[in-house]
């Protein structure tokens, strides 16, 4: 599995490198910035497993058969129900966001908002960002809600765009949750407590009928501009 560094993130890794670095090279000469060059060394680890961005991919028996949706976020699952998957990001989880279908991008609503731990239910108030997905007749909104610290939500895509099942659509910084609907025609299989991944585990699989077309246009979407731009993204 290749691993990457999430778009958007270098410069706050090399960052904290500089000042390991430089106090590094300080307390060389003076011990008294021991401290300050343990501190940044320990926070590039974390900055380095933080922002990780690993190729995923869903298990083919799974998904070849039916539409599915795949989970848009890693993390635990707060909440399945009344339509709607709520997953909590932990700081040890990957928070780059995936798209659950493929389609067309037809909005995104970013709307600031307050602190509030995003484990909570009132962190719906919190920073966020909505982003409908339309495949067809079928619709699904993937929210990204900012946690308590440094509020800020990346969005690799714009309204037009075409994205493929499991293609990166942002990013959340430092804890946060993401909540995803799940459309009329399609079960969850997941349930409060489960673990997830983004763009590898099945949240829902379709409980109507659809036609071959469908089912292939799910996981793939024919837009001659899409593979170039992922392979950019990838770079």
């Amino acid at each position: 599995m290749r691993i990457w560094i999430a778009k958007g993130s270098i410069w706050w890794i090399l960052t904290v490198w500089a000042c390991a670095l430089i106090s590094s090279v300080a307390a060389f000469y003076d011990p008294g910035f021991r401290t300050a060059a343990y501190f940044f060394i320990l926070l590039t680890i974390f900055f380095l497993a933080f922002f990780r961005d690993p190729t995923r991919a869903p298990d083919p028996k799974e998904v070849s058969a039916r539409p599915v949706m795949l989970s848009p976020a890693d993390g635990r699952v707060m909440a399945a129900e009344n339509g709607d998957v709520h997953i909590f990001m932990n700081f040890n989880d990957v928070h780059v966001n995936r798209t659950p279908i493929s389609g067309r991008i037809k909005s995104i609503r970013y709307i600031k908002g307050s602190r509030i731990p995003a484990f909570t239910k009132d962190s719906v108030r919190n920073e966020r960002n909505a982003i409908v997905i339309e495949n067809d007749d079928v619709e699904c909104t993937v929210t990204q809600i900012a946690g308590t610290i440094t509020r800020r939500i990346v969005s690799y895509i714009k309204e037009g765009d075409f994205v493929k099942r499991g293609d990166r659509i942002g990013m959340i910084r430092f804890g946060s949750r993401v909540d995803v609907t799940i459309p009329p025609g399609f079960e969850p299989v997941i349930r409060r407590g489960d673990k997830v991944y983004a763009g590898k585990t099945v949240i829902a699989n379709a409980v109507s009928t659809f036609s071959k077309s469908s089912i292939d246009t799910f996981g793939v979407i024919e837009d001659p501009e899409h593979e170039k731009h992922q392979e950019a993204d990838d770079e």
